[in-house]
């Protein structure tokens, strides 16, 4: 006898095994399904070139009528289950339909996740999950206006492009730094987000939706957290899905995330099998379509009696369905100890590559740009292969596998003197070999000075370098510029230069559009390029705390114990009772076992616990002080003697003056440290011909030192120069600090800096020319307005605060 099958659902999944189930064994069941849609199967993964218009409802239709009526199969259309009856092994319908079962397939899918904020209940607010969701969003977009889409992942980009295609102005908010997170590194992300922007898609990241604004009933607009306000004539949310297993769990079945099953697929009732989003299969839950086809193999052979399938999870890969965007991701690419990658940059072409390697095998691959070799990296993937033998050309992909590594100066010496080496210039090989020759030149900075090549945005450096040395031969030596790090072939310098001449504002647009070696960086560079960024863009570049060391990501010093130190701001030296009683207070309160005055007048709080400094911040910004910034890269103290207040040798108001250049310079970030001092008098009782600036007051003025060194090297100060007012003092240095700022490379001194440049350009530009001098020192005071922000009040405010949680094993229990 005929067994009767019901399957609840009748998306993709469901399909599938029903296709494979009618192969197998296709008079086994009579079978009958329930869709909640009013329409056949039809392929879910195609609506959004549906939505763009490059494809029609018809064009993705799976299963037509036609099929269900040849395979006798009964469809109810527009029916939603409302109840599973397994005492007496039936269904039951909204509207009442019943359906008896001998096997009942659960197949509900997944729900949109809509996040609770005020107005998500307004008209006009829909999310990304079925035609009727593309319908809405299609009816919208005729009267064209503002579409805000909720989530920068998938779905939400390609629900952005389709409105976009259909003529809306189109903005997507993403919480996350990086586009598409889960699936892209940062460096895939960049470019991604390039090329929307290219597409007229606007791109806000680290936007937390506050509120969605309406009028009328209808959606008008978007808030943000930090106050931002977007039109809005329709509001997408595309932040993800969560299984729909409400039925299976009023039924009683075992339901964690999703409908638990076992490799058969089948859940806590054996007489019930669950396919597809709506499943937890150990531990995971899958919304791509790959996973879900291959649950429906096992379920099929499963149904017509063959119990050896087994299904034990799936490794998924990725592509972003916008036409002219490639895109591929699979596998795991987060960054550990025992991972190795290699990586391939093409600049000019905007393509990246990137394969994550463990024991000789690719356990992760992003494509950029071409995604050609995706299936054969994926393949490689799944099965494990071992590619020691392929290492050296495998980023090329398959065309190249096996094949012999290139000679690079080989093939530069192959090509023909009209080949063209530097596309910025216009710059041939020809023209670069002919002033080799007849200039004399010997590296790199000649063959720039005389032909531009290199000159520009650098990227051709390495080729022009090789010419150099096919034309030299053993002669050529290479210049003696240091890489930043083993990332990068560029120096400091070039670094600089390039972010600037190419106005790149991010760590992995400087990485992607300079050739980086490496997908992320490393601890030389990261935080170099975070300081370099943050200088030349204040107000636009976003801070990256994980570029940062330690002590500049917690607002403290390290100690040898693993506690912390934190040494409040005393402007110019100069306290007050009241504080001197807090930072006591602080001190007891939080048993702090060591206070101890430093060698730059502040007083040092040793022996904190991480997890109580923001609480320590708190105490001390409830006292009015602020951030010492003792641990960073920035302006440390100015040290000041009491002058012509109490001393009776001081000729000016050194204190005074202390006091308006901390409040003046405070919170600026700088290549290395920076430490000031002002003297009252030549006696120089602040020592401020050891600072890195100091000033040391005399009758006719103020003498501007710079260039001195107390630390690991002892070195006096070098005049810059003297000047007659507090004004002219407060000027002068600005523009010095901005100078060393822009030149200065990270973690080089003031003094390092001015050796290496020379006393005289300082002079030059800080002195001698006074539209220089106002320039650099106008530009120090614009960043200043952005960097004059306390850390500390923002942590104790809980900004961060996963930082300072600690982690204890015995919240979750003994681990075996």
């Amino acid at each position: 006898m005929t067994k009767k099958l019901v399957v609840i659902g009748n998306g993709m999944a469901p399909g599938r095994v029903l296709d494979h189930l009618f192969d197998k064994a296709p008079d086994a069941y009579q079978v009958t399904i329930f869709n909640a849609e009013p329409r056949v199967n039809y392929d879910r993964i195609m609506l959004s070139p549906v939505l763009s218009g490059e494809k029609a409802y018809e064009d993705i239709i799976i299963h037509d009528d036609a099929w269900y009526e040849s395979h006798g199969v009964t469809l109810h259309k527009g029916k939603k289950v409302m109840e599973i009856d397994r005492a007496d092994r039936k269904v039951i319908a909204a509207d009442g339909t019943v359906a008896e079962y001998d096997k009942l397939l659960i197949a509900t899918g997944s729900s949109p996740f809509v996040i609770p904020v005020p107005g998500k209940d307004l008209a006009g607010v829909v999310t990304y999950r079925d035609l009727d969701d593309v319908d809405a969003m299609l009816d919208a977009a005729k009267s064209g206006g503002h579409a805000v889409v909720i989530g920068g992942g998938l779905l939400g980009l390609e629900a952005a492009y389709g409105l976009k295609r259909q003529g809306m102005d189109v903005t997507v908010l993403h919480l996350m730094p990086t586009l598409m997170e889960r699936q892209l590194d940062p460096s895939a992300g960049y470019l991604l987000e390039k090329a929307l922007i290219d597409r007229d898609i606007k791109i806000i990241t680290r936007a937390n939706t506050k509120e969605i604004t309406g009028r009328d009933g209808k959606v008008a607009g978007v808030v943000l957290e930090d106050g931002t306000e977007l039109p809005a004539n329709i509001v997408v949310m595309a932040v993800g899905i969560r299984p729909s297993a409400q039925l299976a769990d009023d039924a009683g079945l075992e339901v964690g995330r999703g409908i638990l099953v076992d490799d058969h697929l089948v859940t806590s009732d054996p007489d019930i099998l669950a396919v597809g989003e709506c499943v937890e299969h150990r531990g995971q839950c899958y919304g791509l379509v790959a996973p879900l086809y291959d649950m429906a193999k096992v379920i099929a052979a499963n149904l017509a009696g063959d119990a050896e399938p087994e299904y034990t999870g799936s490794v998924t890969a990725t592509k972003l369905k916008v036409t002219g965007i490639d895109l591929y991701s699979a596998g795991d690419f987060a960054e550990a100890e025992d991972r190795e990658e290699i990586v391939l940059r093409d600049a000019a072409g905007g393509v990246y590559k990137r394969l994550v390697l463990k024991d000789n095998k690719i356990i992760g691959a992003v494509l950029y740009g071409d995604t050609a070799d995706g299936a054969w990296f994926f393949d490689m993937l799944k099965k494990g292969t071992d590619i020691s033998d392929l290492r050296e050309t495998l980023i090329f992909g398959q065309a190249y596998a096996g094949g012999a590594p290139l000679d690079p100066t080989a093939a530069v010496a192959a090509l023909p003197d009209d080949a063209e080496i530097c596309g910025c210039n216009g710059v041939c090989k020809g023209a670069i070999v002919q002033a080799i020759t007849e200039k004399g030149l010997t590296g790199i900075d000649g063959v720039r000075a005389h032909t531009k090549a290199s000159g520009s945005c650098g990227t051709c450096t390495g080729l022009v370098e090789q010419l150099l040395k096919v034309t030299l031969g053993d002669a050529f030596q290479p210049d003696a510029v240091q890489p930043m790090c083993g990332c990068t072939d560029l120096g400091h310098d070039d670094v600089r230069r390039l972010i600037v001449a190419q106005e790149l504002k991010s760590i992995p647009a400087v990485m992607q559009e300079l050739n980086w070696k490496t997908s992320c960086g490393c601890a030389k560079c990261r935080p170099a390029l975070n300081y370099y960024l943050l200088a030349t863009w204040p107000g636009e570049y976003v801070d990256d705390k994980q570029s940062r060391f330690i002590n500049e990501r917690v607002h403290a010093n390290i100690q040898k114990d693993g506690t912390y130190s934190v040494v409040p701001r005393m402007w110019g030296g100069i306290t007050t009772p009241d504080e001197l009683r807090a930072i006591a207070d602080v001190a007891d309160k939080f048993q702090i076992p060591t206070v101890k005055v430093t060698g730059g007048q502040r007083i040092d709080l040793l022996g904190v616990k991480k997890e109580d400094l923001p609480a320590v911040w708190a105490d001390l910004n409830a006292a009015g002080m602020v951030s010492g910034h003792a641990y960073g890269k920035s302006l440390r103290t100015v040290k000041t003697c009491v002058g012509t207040d109490w001393c009776r040798f001081g000729t000016q108001d050194s204190t005074g003056l202390g006091i308006k250049l901390e409040k003046f310079m405070w919170g600026s970030w700088t290549p290395h440290k920076v430490k000031l001092g002002v003297s009252g008098c030549p006696r120089n009782c602040a020592e401020a011909t050891c600072k890195d600036i100091g000033v040391v007051c005399v009758d006719s003025g103020y003498e501007i030192h710079f260039a001195g060194a107390a630390g690991m090297h002892v070195k006096g100060t070098e005049l810059l120069c003297t000047v007659a007012t507090e004004t002219e003092v407060l000027e002068y240095i600005g523009a010095l600090t901005q100078l060393y700022r822009e030149q200065g490379r990270y973690l080089e001194r003031i003094y390092k800096w001015a050796d290496r440049v020379g006393l005289d350009v300082a002079r030059e530009q800080v002195v001698e020319n006074a539209a220089r001098r106002k320039e650099l020192n106008a530009r120090f005071v614009y960043s200043q307005q952005f960097m004059q922000n306390d850390p500390w009040a923002e942590r104790a405010q809980g900004k961060d605060a996963e930082e300072f949680t600690s982690f204890r094993l015995g919240h979750l229990g003994k681990v075996a």
